[in-house]
């Protein structure tokens, strides 16, 4: 289990400009609210210490109906961060999001914001699996890794030297041990909306 002091922060990476979508991706209608909506919902269900999403494509409306989240939601603090390099690839929108976070930050639960389905228990569920020699925990379905992924801070330099559109999987891959798999039976941690159909196939918490 984690410190129970510690300073964790979600992180929501909405940059992409979802070109097999179409664009405008998280915009997109999602249970009548736009796609970004059910991220910030997953990264709001368990209090963290700060909740920060990362923009790139589309920044102007994406901020803006991130801005309508939080007014419904006042009680959840929300800072949006601008990864300018956005079009080089995931790596780019991890970079800015970790280098925003506070020097105090111990950790951080990266999201994704085409990821919707995310059951609303399972960062309670990392917290309580990630141990003292542990960097990283992820929820596993069906003996595959999904997300969010809670990350250490002792992680943050080697997921901030990634570059193009290689995410934290390269380096979580390496972290053997280190990395701890928790199992769930919901497959909302490995459903991404990629593409338009996507929005039909994913109408409960774990689509087929």
């Amino acid at each position: 289990m984690i410190e129970p002091d510690a300073a964790l922060h979600a992180l929501v990476l909405a940059a992409g400009a979802g070109r097999r979508f179409g664009g405008r991706k998280l915009l997109a209608p999602w249970q009548g609210a736009p796609l970004i909506h059910a991220a910030l919902e997953a990264a709001a269900a368990v209090e963290l210490s700060g909740l920060t999403v990362v923009t790139g494509a589309d920044a102007e409306e994406v901020s803006a109906a991130i801005g309508d989240w939080a007014r419904r939601n006042p009680r959840t603090a929300v800072a949006i961060v601008h990864a300018p390099d956005h079009g080089e690839g995931l790596a780019a929108s991890l970079r800015s999001g970790l280098r925003s976070l506070p020097s105090t930050a111990d950790g951080a639960v990266i999201f994704l914001g085409d990821m919707p389905c995310i059951p609303r228990g399972i960062v309670r569920d990392l917290l309580l699996a990630l141990e003292p020699e542990s960097l990283a925990a992820a929820p596993c379905f069906e003996n595959r890794r999904g997300h969010p992924v809670l990350v250490r801070r002792d992680l943050f330099p080697a997921l901030i030297g990634l570059a193009g559109d290689l995410g934290a999987k390269i380096v979580l891959d390496g972290l053997g041990d280190r990395m701890v798999l928790v199992p769930v039976k919901d497959g909302g941690v490995l459903f991404d909306v990629d593409v338009v159909a996507d929005l039909r196939r994913g109408t409960g918490s774990a689509p087929a």
